[in-house]
């Protein structure tokens, strides 16, 4: 996945294994029934200079792109916030 190939229009979770802040961000999300994709940086060397494109050179997660929209260790209701203003189809169906 490079810059070009980002999912545009949906949600990515940039993680990688044993950062406690992509732990919490993840259990926090499957509580939200969002639709999103996840993407380990150290299995993925261009999704890795993707986080880094988006993070000023640095390997920080999680990263999460809304719609293309980056950013950098949100908490979940910032990445909220960004999914209803840019990405709102991402959105659990009501009912």
């Amino acid at each position: 996945m490079t810059a070009d190939h980002a999912d545009r229009d949906g949600v990515v979770v940039y993680w990688r294994p044993m950062c406690p802040f992509c732990i919490r961000l993840r259990l926090r999300l499957r509580f939200t029934r969002l639709r999103y994709t996840e993407v380990n940086i150290w299995r993925d060397p261009e999704a890795a200079e993707l986080v880094r494109l988006i993070a000023d050179g640095n390997e920080t997660v999680p990263t999460v792109t809304v719609a293309g929209r980056g950013m950098v260790n949100p908490s979940i209701g910032e990445l909220m916030e960004a999914v209803r203003a840019h990405a709102p189809h991402a959105l659990p169906k009501a009912g």
